[in-house]
């Protein structure tokens, strides 16, 4: 293994809070430490003052994509059940976790049910024996309460974190947008935006009630968010996510019947756009991921409600989710965090942070370069965003992973 020294950087570990100038030793898979001793036979990688911080850890994909996980600077992916078939059995969860090896890793997670159907509770310490690092519900919200308390009781014995959809499923049954103006005059079946909070309070009493580690994988709504600040002053174990596009679009991406912006959980009003961002900045929010879904021409050239939902968004994580810093006074320490050492402590992962012994997986990333999302060119095996053609700022140069340079620009 070749012993590598990223100099002249702004190192940012978002786990101590470090941010200054120095530089980074990795050697043997691992971190040697920041601004340790660099050795003679050292390969040295002059950074040119960009930032050098921990690989991005994607909490919630839908398909592990390695080439634009690596372009995004994303070393690791906790990996949705919602597969073909569902991850509910243990051989399953091993063979998964084979996906990107060996330079994007792939934590599973075990499906609630068997078969996601709701119904019936999956193996779910056999799942976490054979790896899975929690349990979710998948992409609807499992509709019976009984069915609810009983997953979050035996997920307490195992301490894994059920990580649950945040939508009531009978009011959103058939609905591919949030009620309101453009739902309206585009005739779209929708559902109101309420019937998320309605879900967060069922779950969130349940979790009160068990204990259990619970996560939402989004919260959109600022109804649902202020339920949540609510739950964790009063001690409640419960965290939360979202990904970009609920913080940068609102519902009137839809016009147009735009199906790229077809989304699940849809996308919100204007006011609870803001909101996500906000509590995003003020820790509400735990954690950014991109919610990777790759969906085909197939899948998206129909009419939007036939369309399905999902977006890719590995590859633009990070530049997407720099506005916070640009716009909203948020640092780069606290941003990082909730990609990096927020989704490694909640799944308990190794990585997300630069301590000695940990392990090397690293980005370099250039916060002031720009450039402009464009579907058709990007290394996601298809091309379905709502930012084709957004100009952004902010660019990943570099990913390395267990010490070795996976990718550089």
């Amino acid at each position: 293994m070749v012993t590598l020294a990223l100099t002249n950087a702004r190192v940012i570990d978002p786990l101590t809070g470090h941010d200054a100038p120095g530089h980074v030793v990795v050697a043997d898979r691992a971190i040697v430490g920041i601004d340790a001793a660099i050795p003679a036979d050292a390969e040295i990688i002059d950074c040119g003052g960009r930032i050098v911080a921990p690989a991005l850890i994607d909490a919630g994909v839908f398909a592990a994509d390695a080439p634009a996980c690596l372009a995004g600077g994303i070393a690791r992916v906790v990996l949705m059940p919602d597969r073909t078939p569902p991850l509910d059995e243990p051989a399953l969860i091993e063979f998964a976790q084979r996906i990107g090896k060996p330079h994007v890793w792939v934590h599973p997670l075990a499906a609630a049910t068997q078969g996601l159907a709701g119904v019936e509770l999956a193996e779910i310490g056999l799942c976490s024996a054979a790896g899975a690092v929690g349990v979710a519900t998948g992409r609807a919200a499992i509709a019976d309460a009984g069915v609810m308390f009983r997953l979050m009781q035996y997920a307490t014995a195992f301490d894994l974190v059920v990580v649950s959809h945040a939508e009531n499923a009978a009011l959103v049954a058939g609905a591919v947008a949030t009620t309101g103006e453009f739902a309206t005059r585009l005739g779209l079946p929708a559902a109101p935006a309420f019937a998320e909070a309605i879900a967060v309070a069922r779950d969130l009493r349940l979790a009160a009630a068990t204990g259990v580690r619970l996560h939402f994988r989004q919260v959109t709504t600022a109804e649902a968010l202020d339920l949540i600040r609510a739950a964790k002053a009063a001690g409640t174990r419960v965290t939360c996510g979202v990904t970009p596009a609920h913080f940068l679009l609102a519902d009137d991406a839809v016009a147009g019947y735009r199906t790229f912006a077809r989304l699940s959980p849809p996308l919100r009003c204007d006011t609870d756009r803001r909101a996500v961002a906000a509590a995003i900045v003020d820790g509400t929010i735990d954690i950014v991921a991109s919610g990777h879904e790759p969906r085909t021409m197939e899948d998206k050239r129909l009419p939007f409600a036939d369309a399905a939902p999902g977006m890719v968004g590995a590859e633009t994580l990070l530049a997407l989710a720099a506005s916070l810093v640009r716009d909203h006074g948020m640092t780069w320490g606290a941003l990082l965090r909730a990609m990096t050492s927020t989704p490694a402590a909640l799944f308990r992962l190794p990585g997300g942070r630069l301590a000695a012994g940990s392990p090397g997986d690293l980005i370099v990333f250039d916060p002031g370069a720009p450039w402009r999302i464009d579907a058709e060119r990007g290394a996601a095996a298809t091309g379905n965003t709502p930012f084709d053609g957004l100009p952004v700022q902010g660019q990943v140069m570099m990913t390395i992973k267990g010490g070795e340079i996976a990718w550089r620009r």
